[in-house]
């Protein structure tokens, strides 16, 4: 199967702290592809450097058969990107920020018009278009985010947490769009530690903790014999059958 994405040897630290531990990954192309763990787990670094965002202390990242650190330029030019913590120009108008955009990547003013006027209708951001950004609601500024990154019609997006804070309608606009877009064989691969959302979402994924790559493969593969996503990812993290409350009789009651 075609790699989207080959990652080897990855290792980052932060002073004696390892976010991500030598993982290996070929993520496969044209594939939804969710990367799922617990808080932690070392998914916004891994992403952040598989983007060019973060330089690995070693190993290497190819994306669509480009290395990531040698071949910088061409591999941000097939690559969208939604990261965490999502900064915008927030003094721009909706349209201005995806017309800035489209010029940064190079493409034709006309082009760009076009293709912003599109992703606007279709992401319900039509009437907030000549509003300033500053102004948005945090699902607003998710999809407007999303728009930048898909404005250049890349061959992978890459999205952190794309539907934390967003409310169910906003959501399903989003979903709607990504399901769209991988149906044309493009790949997306997003972080997230909301598992029925990856098993409503994902055909792949990868499960991560502590920094290691703790399962990867078909949904289905993954999941085995358990009954859900969900109760297959606590046992592979070992969170299974911990009581959280067993501490804390005091806790209730209304007792002081």
């Amino acid at each position: 199967m075609t790699s989207a994405v080959s990652v080897r040897g990855l290792w980052k630290r932060f002073g004696q702290q390892v976010a991500v531990a030598g993982i290996d990954l070929e993520l496969p192309a044209g594939k939804f592809i969710g990367l799922v763990g617990p808080n932690g787990a070392g998914k916004t670094t891994t992403l952040s450097m598989v983007t060019g965002l973060l330089r690995p202390d070693q190993g290497a990242v190819e994306v669509v058969g480009h290395d990531v650190w040698r071949d910088p330029v061409e591999v941000k030019a097939r690559i969208g990107v939604l990261p965490e913590g999502l900064r915008l120009f927030e003094r721009l108008t909706g349209r201005e920020l995806l017309a800035y955009t489209g010029r940064l990547r190079g493409l034709p003013g006309a082009e760009v018009d076009k293709r912003a006027t599109q992703l606007l209708d279709v992401l319900d951001l039509a009437g907030a278009q000549h509003k300033l950004v500053v102004d948005y609601s945090t699902g607003m500024r998710k999809k407007i985010g999303l728009a930048a990154a898909l404005l250049h019609n890349p061959e992978v997006l890459f999205l952190d947490e794309p539907f934390e804070g967003v409310d169910p309608v906003s959501a399903q606009t989003i979903r709607g769009v990504l399901e769209r877009y991988t149906a044309s064989g493009a790949t997306v691969v997003f972080s997230s530690h909301v598992m029925e959302l990856v098993e409503s979402l994902c055909d792949w994924v990868a499960v991560m903790a502590a920094g290691r790559i703790r399962a990867h493969g078909p949904l289905a593969e993954v999941r085995g014999q358990a009954a859900s996503l969900q109760q297959a990812f606590l046992e592979l993290v070992g969170a299974n059958g911990r009581d959280a409350g067993s501490d804390l009789d005091w806790l209730g009651g209304g007792a002081r």
